[in-house]
């Protein structure tokens, strides 16, 4: 997968807390916004090695909706400490949720940074990432991000969790701030399914058509015949869409929506019998809580496929897998988790990969080597390459996985084998 469309795919996810702040504001940094990691005791081994996790837990989104890859990290921190360390030396974990708001991530980044004083920032996942121009103007690596804006495609020292391609000079996103994302998620269906009709369902919000129409665009240039279906924010009429669905003989639904949209958009289906070769959602809501989320919906349900950019963290087979799971005990999972602590991994191979001589230096000179990095086979190859101009086409891989009930999110084929040449489309973040 390429790390523009991996960072469309989180674009859904900013999209829903857009949608969540069209009805809800506040920029208050909530009380008990930083705590301490508690961490082993370590008789010997130097002065412990601080790393700050900022997260929106508190956002407008919703409670745990962005806390996935802080859990992930802190679970991978643990296990480092467990284990005796980096090189002996305790990593004491420092988060801070931001509560959604710029005013609260610029607070985060204040405190952490200047007066926590962070070797570095790993999994951020915030949904107003305000304080990233100070992030990148105190050379403070950030590693591991999830790009919910394009913070990770503008600034240098930012390192998102898919990497990038783009200069990240600091001056716009992107090349002259158009970002590129690739087709081949559209590709897939098409190659694997036979699809040829595919609805994108928005509400008429601006960020919600913005985001749609880029699906849309993608989708045409694979061939697709798209119906583009508008649903009303305050007062949508799902089951609308899904008689116009069936009408139109959809094979795939894509969607921008937030996930109770989502939800009542299966309801509807459901209500109608509407039957899809694939419901098709992101990141986000590759989890196990879907018997939840979907309860109502058996049938759609059993059409949501997800695609991303990690390995499933259901492929028990994998041995990075299953630790990361054993480290996770009984907790609800999801990729996410699975994405922080890859991130978290990612921060501990390059400080390794110092030595006794850990500096934020050495540590990004891991960050932009020309190997590609796969934290053990847990990511598709991640790297930066700070291009001069956007690539046209890419060969591109994706990570799929259906939802099937009693097993989970089955793996649809080796993610390092779902590739494809593809072109890659310019949008405006």
């Amino acid at each position: 997968m390429s790390p523009s469309r991996a960072a469309e795919a989180g674009g859904a996810l900013l999209l829903a807390a857009l949608l969540a702040l069209a009805t809800a504001c506040g920029s208050r940094l909530p009380e008990r916004a930083f705590e301490t990691r508690p961490t082993a005791t370590f008789p010997s081994g130097g002065e412990p090695l601080r790393i700050g996790l900022i997260t929106s837990a508190t956002s407008p989104v919703g409670g745990d909706a962005l806390t996935g890859p802080r859990d992930g990290a802190r679970a991978w921190f643990d296990a480092l400490n467990a284990r005796g360390g980096l090189n002996g030396r305790r990593v004491e974990v420092v988060t801070c949720d931001d509560g959604g708001s710029g005013v609260g991530n610029n607070e985060c980044v204040h405190r952490l940074i200047n007066e926590r004083k962070v070797f570095a920032l790993v999994a951020t996942t915030a949904l107003d990432y305000a304080g990233a121009p100070l992030v990148a103007k105190a050379g403070v690596p950030d590693i591991g991000g999830q790009p919910l804006t394009a913070a990770y495609d503008t600034y240098p020292h930012l390192y998102g969790i898919y990497g990038s391609l783009a200069p990240r000079t600091g001056e716009a996103p992107g090349w002259d701030g158009v970002l590129y994302g690739g087709t081949e998620v559209y590709r897939w269906f098409k190659r694997e399914h036979g699809a040829r009709t595919a609805a994108v369902v928005a509400y008429n919000q601006a960020a919600s058509t913005a985001y749609a129409r880029s699906i849309s665009d993608g989708l045409r240039a694979e061939g697709y015949k798209v119906v583009d279906e508008q649903v009303d924010f305050a007062l949508p009429n799902f089951r609308a869409v899904a008689a116009d669905l069936r009408a139109q003989g959809a094979d795939l639904v894509f969607d921008a929506l937030d996930t109770h949209g989502n939800a009542r958009l299966c309801e509807a289906m459901e209500a109608l019998d509407v039957r899809v070769t694939a419901k098709v959602t992101n990141v986000q809501n590759w989890s196990s809580t879907v018997p939840r989320d979907y309860a109502d919906s058996p049938t759609c349900r059993a059409a949501l496929f997800v695609t991303g950019s990690s390995r499933n963290y259901e492929d028990t087979g994998h041995p990075a897998v299953r630790e990361f799971r054993a480290a996770m005990g009984d907790r609800p999972l999801s990729q996410w988790q699975l994405e922080g602590w890859a991130a978290a991994m990612w921060f501990t191979d390059a400080a390794l990969s110092c030595g006794d001589r850990l500096t934020r230096g050495c540590v990004e000179a891991y960050m932009n080597r020309p190997e590609p990095y796969t934290a053990r086979g847990l990511l598709l190859p991640v790297r930066f390459e700070k291009l001069a101009e956007p690539p046209k086409t890419r060969e591109t891989c994706l990570s799929v996985a259906r939802w099937q009930d009693g097993r989970g999110w089955v793996t649809q084929g080796d993610m390092n084998t779902n590739c494809a040449t593809v072109p890659q489309l310019g949008y405006r973040p």
